[in-house]
């Protein structure tokens, strides 16, 4: 389609009550500063796969979790797909987008993930400790979450989830990439408070260990959060790489940072619908 300015529709849940964060904020000023360059429409995520045909592209933001609406999300994509819609961040993501499995599978494949186990005959690869996390693989935002004690594990029904040792890090730490390129990290001090974030300078060690999962990704646009553990031997680990929606936490950062991340965003729109271009 031709006009004067390229038209995004931008898909947010802005009444999504988010846990120690306020996704109505990040998406109305997200969107706000989109229109310096593009004609924007908001709608909610069960109105995307109705309403998209009318744009040049469909940026998924804050949404909420997908696990919410699951049949209207896979139709939404389905659609996108049969319809050659621009969807942004690329619906090809191998990690969240698509569920937990690619954490055992990197755990299998030696990757820096926290050890991860899906099938009881794995089981004896994790690390011997008091108590392990069991997460559904379609979980997300500690959906479904719950601990069990070692002696408990034999036990467990592998159906739909995965198991992990309860690891007593010393913070978590974010890396924000548009494209393949970094933009800038956050962390959390206190491992009791995930969402009490302050800015982080990342070593280059650090970045190398962030951009492995990106490259492994793949995403050629979109917009991905590397999340990961410092443990107390000082050994990053991947917790998990959010390549659907991820929450930016912008109002933490500095305005030099936030207007350079919004520049980057602009030229990844414009590159995707330009290249797309008939």
């Amino acid at each position: 389609m031709s006009s004067v300015r390229p038209r995004v529709l931008y898909v947010t849940d802005l009444a999504y009550p988010a846990k120690g964060r306020r996704y109505c904020d990040e998406d109305i000023f997200l969107s706000s500063r989109l229109r310096e360059d593009f004609d924007v429409a908001l709608c909610h995520p069960l109105d995307a796969a109705a309403l998209m045909d009318g744009y040049d592209a469909v940026v998924v933001r804050n949404s909420g979790p997908v696990l919410h609406y699951q049949e209207a999300y896979d139709d939404f994509a389905r659609r996108a797909a049969e319809d050659g819609v621009l969807v942004y961040n690329q619906l090809t993501g191998k990690a969240d987008m698509a569920g937990k499995q690619y954490l055992p599978d990197l755990s299998a494949a030696g990757h820096p993930v926290i050890p991860t186990a899906d099938r009881a005959e794995d089981a004896g690869r994790l690390p011997d400790v008091a108590e392990y996390v069991v997460k559904p693989k379609l979980g997300a935002d500690s959906i479904g979450l719950r601990f069990v004690p070692r002696e408990e594990l034999a036990d467990l029904d592998y159906d739909g989830v995965l198991v992990q040792p309860r690891i007593h890090f010393r913070y978590e730490v974010s890396f924000y990439f548009v494209d393949d390129a970094f933009q800038y990290a956050l962390h959390a001090p206190d491992p009791a408070r995930r969402w009490v974030l302050e800015p982080y300078e990342p070593t280059a060690e650090d970045l190398a260990f962030a951009q492995h999962f990106v490259d492994w990704n793949g995403i050629e646009h979109g917009i991905q959060r590397v999340d990961a553990c410092r443990t107390p031997e000082g050994e990053l680990l991947l917790v998990e790489l959010e390549d659907l929606n991820p929450y930016l936490s912008l109002d933490l950062v500095a305005p030099r940072t936030r207007d350079a991340f919004v520049d980057a965003l602009k030229a990844s729109l414009h590159r995707l619908i330009g290249n797309n271009a008939s």
